[in-house]
């Protein structure tokens, strides 16, 4: 028998495995997500990726503010779901919520725990330097991420791949480990395996002061910022442009063969000096204006040494 499962997530990185969930059968009897927030020129109240989601699929979508009270632990069991099912919610749940639903509650995590617990395991991945990624089914307890994995799926990480491409390739392929996790737990064969705490790491939220890029370290190192960055908030330096310092995001680059003084453009196509080799930068933002590939940028800007960025 199909499972009856209240969904719980946010962004558009849920959305597949709502989608998927839903397409394989089991009774969605419940999205929670966020409370649509004003966005856009006017302001308009905007409804999280899920919730669109959920309604185009004719799902009941519930924007509770709290789940730490009476009234929405006994809305929640009235539910009468078998399990729950949990991806970047963006609120944490009590225990008993996590108590209220027979087969538990299961996240889905963009890491492979226990490393990277924590609110920004994407992006930690690849700002640190990891070869691998991957995605994880966790039944969920009241710890951060703590609880026993079901399953797991590994992704290499590339120099080439960015924040956004890594998020882009997790997501599906999660969809599908949850689909799977689902259909195990359904037939009463979901095994699950304590995380090992000797490798915990903590995926701390990305703070704007990690943006600025410091071109004195390696060349790798400072491609894996600018990626780990990208596209948001955006790793970012500074250069003189008709006498006034302009802040340039850079959201994608590659390594590149030269050296000099960290910060010098050692070419007319944005190859730039780090503190052991360089980096081309292939797109850029400039503030206030819309991304752009780096030849499109300098047929209106041209850069060219002895330059320096800081």
């Amino acid at each position: 028998m199909p499972l009856r499962l209240i969904f719980m997530g946010t962004p558009d990185f849920a959305v597949p495995t709502l989608r998927e969930l839903h397409a394989h059968g089991h009774e969605i009897v419940a999205v929670y997500t966020r409370a649509a927030k004003p966005a856009g020129r006017g302001m308009k109240l905007q409804p999280t990726p899920v919730e669109q989601a959920a309604r185009e699929l004719g799902l009941p979508v519930l924007t509770p503010s709290t789940l730490k009270t009476p009234e929405a632990e006994a809305t929640f069991r009235a539910h009468n779901a078998d399990a729950a099912v949990v991806v970047a919610y963006g609120m944490i749940l009590p225990e008993n919520i996590l108590n209220a639903v027979p087969r538990g509650c299961f996240n889905l995590h963009a890491s492979l725990l226990p490393r990277w617990r924590g609110a920004a395991p994407i992006q930690r991945a690849i700002l640190t330097g990891d070869a691998c990624s991957g995605a994880m089914v966790m039944k969920m307890d009241v710890g951060l991420d703590t609880g026993d994995v079901a399953m797991m799926d590994r992704l290499p990480i590339t120099d080439a791949m960015t924040a956004q491409d890594l998020h882009d390739a997790l997501a599906p392929r999660g969809a599908d480990l949850m689909v799977r996790a689902m259909a195990a737990l359904e037939q009463g064969r979901l095994e699950l395996t304590p995380q090992d705490e000797a490798g915990a790491t903590y995926a701390a939220k990305i703070g704007k002061a990690e943006a600025k890029i410091d071109w004195t370290k390696p060349a790798r190192e400072v491609l894996r910022h600018i990626h780990g960055l990208s596209p948001f908030p955006g790793a970012w330096f500074e250069v003189e442009i008709d006498g006034a310092p302009v802040r340039i995001k850079v959201l994608r680059c590659e390594l590149a063969k030269g050296a000099g003084d960290p910060g010098s453009l050692l070419d007319d196509h944005l190859t730039i000096a780090c503190g052991d080799g360089a980096i081309r930068l292939l797109q850029i933002q400039r503030a206030g204006k819309q991304p752009m590939a780096a030849p499109d940028f300098l047929r209106g800007t041209p850069l060219a040494p002895p330059l320096r960025v800081v």
